[in-house]
């Protein structure tokens, strides 16, 4: 199977390239530079994370909006006050991106997605806002996004980095000499720390919602 760097980078910055699609050839160019940090990275963002203390830091604490279920009105803002909203208002999403992604691909800008809290959590807010309603995090659309743009980034500045290096073209493999000029980019965190820091910067696009035919027909399956 050949990788290209080049290939890679481009990729990161077209819209029209779901990360899903992207994450499979990282995997492969990380497996053949022997960057086994990188693919264990890229893995466990692909496929999720099994334990949350291991997700990275723009997984953890997202901020949204505690909503209750209304047998009239459907979903509304619940009476909370701002030590509940701080308490109990935010998400850790250990999710793989492909599974993000589809979220951010089925909804349209402005949206967001209700994710029900934990039994032990709602029986306690539940009882201290005396409300016996089913309650949620709603979390925005923009939230899922902004952590799909830091993988994203985090691809792009290591492939970037690599090319910055000197490994350049389609390979179907890699000298030790060519492997051992970028070890030192064996190196996830560096990368998406950068990202993080730099990401409103960074050329990588938002997700594309998809269009009608695109929902009818399924463009993230």
């Amino acid at each position: 199977m050949s990788a290209s760097v080049n290939h890679l980078e481009e990729r990161t910055q077209d819209s029209s390239e779901l990360l899903e699609h992207i994450m499979p050839s990282a995997i492969t160019l990380a497996m053949m530079l022997r960057h086994k940090k990188m693919a264990a990275w890229l893995r466990a963002e692909f496929d999720g994370y099994e334990d949350r203390e291991k997700a990275p830091p723009y997984r953890h604490d997202l901020p949204g909006h505690i909503v209750a279920r209304s047998p009239q009105y459907g979903w509304i803002p619940a009476p909370v006050n701002e030590q509940q909203k701080k308490e109990y208002g935010h998400l850790d999403l250990i999710e793989g991106t492909k599974a993000l992604e589809k979220i951010c691909v089925n909804s349209k800008k402005g949206d967001g997605n209700r994710v029900l809290l934990s039994p032990e959590d709602m029986v306690v807010l539940q009882n201290q806002i005396n409300l016996s309603a089913e309650l949620a995090i709603n979390l925005s659309r923009d939230e899922y996004c902004r952590l799909l743009r830091t993988v994203r980034g985090s691809v792009f500045l290591w492939a970037r980095a690599l090319m910055a290096k000197g490994l350049s073209g389609e390979h179907n493999h890699y000298s030790p000499d060519e492997r051992a000029l970028v070890a030192d980019l064996d190196d996830p965190e560096r990368f998406w720390r950068q990202a993080m820091e730099d990401l409103d910067s960074l050329p990588v696009p938002d997700v594309k919602p998809a269009g009608f035919l695109e929902r009818v027909f399924g463009r993230a399956s």
